[in-house]
């Protein structure tokens, strides 16, 4: 047990990623079950919408999980009224602060934990008072940052006080092993779990991650200050020509949306949005969550309890 398995109240230090349309509250409670932290994405989900997927979760499992709060999503402070409604214990945050919502949440006992970009914002957020920080590096799917993990996770880990939850590459227990020894005590993986057995997606999703390369994903949108990681398809290109245009923001990012939906939904794998890592290459087999949870587990403490490494 460290400090993140004691503050989220779970069995091992392993967190689901919070992927838009694929983080449900099947796939949540099933990691938690397996000893994680599911979470359920609300980005672009209206409040009772998040408030069933809360019902349903607590339908399939006994154990905590979290709800994470797209914090431009113009539904957020209802959807906060939500999650302290139905006593969820834990937010995690991603695009924009939670400064506004944070006194509401912290007197609701709910733990709070943004997903940082950088050693500036994660100080910002310690300040704020969250209880500890998600540091993604840009090998993570969806949308990312400017740095690399192992970059990243080290600084961030001497910069702050609170729990580190690394998250950005991790596809295996070398990765986990790697961002424990960069200070980390927890790790999050969005790939793994995209295609876990009990994820929305479909065959062809979980065929198109199963068969990536390390060359097959592609990074969009930089040119307009919105990077998302994605596996490279017909949609891809089409997102690449329309970020050379140039365009809006919003309109890139509306496309996107309905090219993402498009893939969870309609299993479409040429025309769709695969957000994907580029950790997809070391991914070979669709499994439960659980036992993908069990498999980190299982690997990392092999790794840790039988690896020598000499230097001279």
């Amino acid at each position: 047990m460290n400090r993140v398995t004691q503050l989220l109240g779970i069995q091992y230090p392993i967190v689901q990623g919070a992927m838009q349309e694929v983080a449900t509250a099947e796939l949540a409670a099933a990691v938690a079950n397996g000893g994680g932290l599911g979470i359920i994405a609300a980005g672009g989900k209206t409040a009772e919408e998040v408030r069933a997927a809360i019902k349903k979760a607590r339908t399939l499992t006994d154990k905590p999980f979290a709800v994470n709060l797209m914090l431009m999503d113009p539904n957020t402070p209802a959807i906060v009224q939500v999650v302290i409604d139905e006593k969820v214990p834990i937010v995690t945050t991603g695009a924009g602060t939670p400064k506004n919502y944070m006194a509401d949440l912290k007197a609701a006992h709910v733990k709070v934990l943004p997903v940082v970009p950088n050693v500036k914002i994660a100080k910002k957020m310690e300040a704020l008072g969250c209880d500890a920080v998600i540091a993604e590096g840009m090998e993570g799917g969806g949308h990312i940052g400017t740095l690399t993990s192992q970059v990243l996770w080290p600084q961030i880990a001497d910069a702050v006080s609170i729990p580190l939850i690394a998250a950005g590459g991790i596809g295996d227990g070398r990765g986990m092993v790697s961002a424990m020894v960069a200070g980390a005590e927890g790790v999050q993986c969005g790939t793994l779990f995209s295609i876990a057995q009990e994820s929305p997606v479909g065959d062809q999703w979980r065929q198109a991650v199963v068969e990536a390369t390390d060359s097959s994903t592609v990074v969009i949108g930089s040119t307009i200050r919105d990077a998302s990681r994605m596996l490279m398809n017909h949609k891809a290109e089409e997102l690449s020509v329309l970020e050379a245009q140039p365009v809006s923001r919003e309109t890139f990012n509306d496309a996107m949306s309905v090219g993402l939906r498009s893939a969870v939904h309609e299993d479409d794998a040429t025309d769709g949005v695969i957000f994907s890592g580029a950790v997809a290459g070391l991914i070979k087999e669709a499994k439960p969550a659980a036992a993908v949870i069990q498999q980190l587990m299982t690997e990392a403490e092999d790794i840790i309890n039988h690896q020598t490494i000499e230097l001279s």
